[in-house]
């Protein structure tokens, strides 16, 4: 069964980014619908799947890391306001596949990519 998992490491300091808030959307064909939101443990990643073998759907959505809090409680220099404040990753998902799509983020720049 399928299953959407992540991770996030703070490019800037080169450890895990713990305390990082994350969305997940499912873009729905009335909307933008919150289904799950999440903080990064200590590890950089979430206690749990943020979609598991039983909420798992094909379908397009989207992750939304709260970057800019994140720095700005790790007291990071940052730009006033901040140049990134959540980075939002769309991604579209088949049947019955993981997928782990991680956030390498600094205050600057950030990227992901699928990983396994």
């Amino acid at each position: 069964m399928g299953k959407l998992t992540t991770h996030v490491l703070d490019t800037a300091s080169g450890k895990p980014g713990a305390g990082v808030r994350i969305r997940l959307y499912g873009l729905m064909a009335n909307g933008r619908e919150l289904l799950t939101s999440t903080i990064t443990n200590s590890d950089g990643r979430t206690d749990a799947p943020l979609l598991d073998t039983e909420a798992y759907q094909a379908g397009t959505y989207e992750l939304e890391f709260s970057v800019g809090d994140y720095f700005r409680e790790h007291s990071v220099q940052q730009a006033d306001p901040p140049f990134l404040s959540d980075v939002v990753i769309r991604v579209t998902l088949l049947d019955n596949e993981h997928y782990h799509v991680p956030l390498l983020a600094s205050p600057w720049s950030y990227s992901t990519y699928r990983g396994s």
